[in-house]
């Protein structure tokens, strides 16, 4: 079997409100948060079709955000102490993930998967949540206090 390499990495700057953000495939017909529905509170990655919703720990901030796309299952990040980790599924039938907050919808930049019609796996890391929480309480604001790394590789048929 050979060893996977990773196709492409993204640096993105996503929005976070209320505690949340989603990444969603750019044609899905199940919009993210609809009439401002609330993240399932404490679980910490969340798969819906065509979407993956995401727990911050701070209510409003930017991270920052790493998205990577291999071409197999990629190796254990070990290049920090992440916080949180949590591997699920998406469909995208685009090839394209927007990344949305819960009420400021969709940023500027996207994720490029480089294939459409097929499910992805995916493995979200987060490290920063006990300082981005105690940041935003004591001052209000952060940027790139809460760090991600998204990996992405193709489901196996």
């Amino acid at each position: 079997m050979s060893e996977s390499r990773m196709v492409r990495e993204q640096e993105l700057e996503p929005e976070v409100d209320f505690y949340g953000m989603s990444l969603q495939d750019e044609e899905s017909a199940q919009v993210a948060y609809p009439g401002g529905r609330v993240m399932d509170e404490g679980v910490f990655v969340t798969a819906h079709p065509g979407r993956v919703d995401i727990e911050s720990a701070g209510h409003t901030h930017t991270p920052a955000m790493t998205a990577q796309v291999w071409d197999g299952e990629p190796p254990v990040d070990t290049s920090r102490v992440w916080d949180q980790r949590a591997d699920t599924i998406v469909r995208s039938a685009t090839g394209t993930l927007g990344v949305w907050a819960v009420a400021y919808g969709p940023i500027e930049d996207v994720i490029e998967l480089g294939a459409s019609g097929r499910e992805w796996r995916v493995r979200v890391y987060c490290s920063g949540r006990e300082e981005v929480a105690r940041v935003v309480e004591e001052e209000g604001i952060a940027e790139g206090v809460e760090r991600y790394l998204l990996q992405f590789w193709p489901q196996p048929a």
